[in-house]
């Protein structure tokens, strides 16, 4: 081979060797190019999770707060209706309570009257006239045994009406033992659960009336003060706190010793808190 064929063969073998050295260059420099980019891509991934993260977080422990705000508002609506359901329980009790007593006491004073053969004339505030032809009348001839026993006998049917919560047919059942036995012992006793029966049936205007009668014809009567703590009632369910309010002083005033003037005491104390 001729020494000029020799030295471009050479040359050519340069140009390609140079020509491969450049193009690995070129591709290291790509390839680290790339890796660049990847490490810079997978940073901001990195940073927007964790930023994400934070804030599913934040949501979470927010929402707790709430869940728990929520469950302690639920919580305090709970107990104060509990409190409600037992002072309205206690109520109930009370009222009971004071039935069965009252019952007891008319019980005892039926059977004195059964013992004793009389029937003790409530007062009344009759008008003069009819007082002085009372007072010409000849007395009246005690009832006898059968009549008090009939006597006895609607009292308790009536009060059985009353104590199943047949108010209607109780005031109505109490009403016909007055027309049927006008001049009772028991005649106060009635009346005063016919205010009672009105009350229970919202008849307001009637109860008050009916009580007020009790007090105006039988103004000695053992039923006075509870007619008087019964208008308190009344009045405070219908709005009127300050006439219930001088109700309950009243009580105590004229009936210090009774009852019905401790609950006054106690219902005008619980007022003022």
């Amino acid at each position: 081979m001729p020494a000029s064929s020799v030295r471009i063969a050479l040359a050519a073998a340069a140009l390609a060797a140079a020509g491969a050295a450049h193009a690995g260059l070129f591709d290291d420099d790509e390839a680290r190019k790339r890796i660049d980019e990847m490490r810079l891509s997978q940073e901001k991934s990195a940073k927007e999770t964790a930023e994400r993260i934070g804030r599913l977080e934040e949501s979470v422990r927010n929402i707790g707060v709430v869940d728990l705000l929520r469950q302690i508002e639920t919580l305090n609506a709970e107990i104060a209706r509990l409190r409600g359901s037992l002072e309205v329980l206690a109520n109930q009790n009370e009222q009971i309570q004071k039935r069965q007593r009252d019952f007891y006491l008319d019980l005892d004073s039926r059977l004195k009257r059964l013992e004793g053969g009389g029937s003790a004339q409530a007062p009344s505030a009759a008008p003069p006239a009819v007082a002085a032809a009372a007072e010409a009348a000849p007395p009246a001839k005690p009832p006898s045994k059968e009549e008090q026993a009939r006597e006895v006998k609607a009292y308790d049917a009536a009060s059985a009406l009353f104590r199943r919560n047949d108010f209607a047919s109780a005031a109505e059942a109490f009403r016909a033992f007055l027309k049927d036995y006008p001049q009772s012992a028991l005649a106060p006793n009635a009346t005063y659960w016919i205010g009672i029966c009105q009350a229970n049936l919202k008849d307001y205007k009637a109860a008050l009336a009916t009580q007020e009668g009790l007090l105006s014809r039988f103004p000695a009567s053992p039923k006075a003060p509870d007619a008087l703590l019964a208008i308190a009632a009344v009045q405070s369910e219908q709005g009127d706190h300050g006439s219930a309010r001088n109700t309950l002083e009243d009580i105590i005033a004229r009936y210090p010793g009774s009852e019905a003037a401790g609950k006054a005491r106690t219902r005008l104390a619980a007022g003022k808190r």
